[in-house]
């Protein structure tokens, strides 16, 4: 892994759960991970549900815009994490890759996204940890 570790966080709409993970990695990384994120089938925009969900949280994620998943974006990581992007991911050997299981936000309210916004930043907190030890 690079001295800079990046990560790349993948879903299908690249409008909620991949936004607000990469979000929460920029922030409680202090910039220490370069973080990207993208789709298999970009949204128009972000889900309005995980943005007010982040505001809660004092991180704004209005201007995010989705991306379209590129091969170049996973080669330039170091770990992949997909979030029921299926098997649309590319697989490149010496890359770690994870799979979350987390439900959608697509469609819910802001009370259903809370608690899916606050497991996405305890699996980053986790991450954190693994990829910053004396963070």
């Amino acid at each position: 892994m690079s001295a800079k570790p990046s990560v790349l966080f993948v879903c299908v709409h690249n409008a909620g759960r991949s936004q607000m993970a990469a979000a929460y990695l920029n922030r409680l990384s202090g910039g220490r991970v370069e973080v990207r994120s993208a789709g298999s089938e970009p949204a128009d925009k972000v889900n309005p549900a995980a943005v007010e969900a982040m505001l809660e949280d004092g991180i704004d994620i209005r201007n995010e815009i989705p991306k379209i998943l590129t091969t170049e974006a996973v080669k330039d990581s170091d770990v992949v994490i997909t979030m029921g992007c299926g098997d649309t991911c590319p697989i490149f050997p010496g890359k770690r890759y994870e799979d979350w299981d987390l439900e959608d936000p697509a469609g819910k309210g802001v009370d259903a996204v809370r608690p899916i916004r606050d497991e996405i930043r305890g699996r980053i907190e986790g991450l954190i940890a693994e990829l910053l030890p004396t963070a």
